[in-house]
């Protein structure tokens, strides 16, 4: 039996359709575990839902969007968690306690959360999509560097503290899909507290260029 035919017959043996954006994710990786991202189609997952195709784009736009779940809204929520903060709070301490909450989850969704994130880490076709998602991520991350240090987002500095939040985050993300006994919070924290030593001295070594330069800039005093 082929695996929509498998998934048809689920359907007719009395699961009940699936008809919210949770039940068809849930249904989504369980398909994806079982056979395969690449090889589960959209109809795979409609059929096992006991929904029509077209029912499924009421919810997701495509498998890959399924496998993102709310990540748009997530974005919005970190775009506001860096905002509101306090302007006196150290920028690398908020950084890294923005990018903590935003990767808060309940102690129930932290499986679906690992399965998720092996399909995006790991799955070769999901990685052209990744690398957008990812940059929206970055981006909200350069603006608010830009926006503590007066610096245009397109600057050195800004893009560089987007690039090593993003690669904190993910060296965490990795080394927890690792090991099923890690702890993500404690791994997110220990890489970002790591980048933030970086960026100080790349802050520290700002401030001194643009001391001296200052001071280069500055006419001599005639006596």
């Amino acid at each position: 039996m082929t695996a929509t035919g498998a998934a048809r017959g689920r359907s007719r043996q009395g699961r009940p359709p699936a008809t919210s954006r949770a039940s068809l994710e849930r249904l989504g990786f369980e398909l994806f575990a079982r056979n395969g991202f690449d090889d589960t189609t959209i109809d795979d997952i409609a059929a096992a839902a006991g929904i029509a195709r077209r029912t499924f784009f009421r919810y997701f736009a495509s498998k890959n969007d399924l496998v993102w779940g709310d990540f748009e809204e997530h974005l919005g929520r970190l775009r506001e968690l860096l905002a509101s903060s306090d302007p006196d709070t150290p920028a690398t301490d908020v950084l890294r306690e923005a990018i903590m909450e935003f990767n808060r989850f309940d102690v129930a969704e932290v499986p679906w959360h690992r399965q998720r994130m092996r399909l995006i880490l790991r799955v070769p076709t999901l990685q052209g999509d990744a690398a957008v998602r990812y940059a929206a991520w970055r981006g909200i991350i350069t603006d608010f560097a830009a926006e503590r240090t007066g610096l245009p987002a397109d600057a050195l500095v800004p893009r560089l503290v987007g690039h090593a939040a993003l690669a904190a985050a993910v060296s965490a993300y990795e080394s927890w899909l690792d090991d099923d006994a890690a702890d993500l919070p404690s791994l997110l924290d220990q890489a970002l507290r790591h980048i933030a030593t970086g960026l100080r001295a790349v802050a520290d070594a700002q401030g001194a260029d643009a001391g001296a330069s200052a001071r280069r800039d500055r006419p001599a005093h005639r006596h």
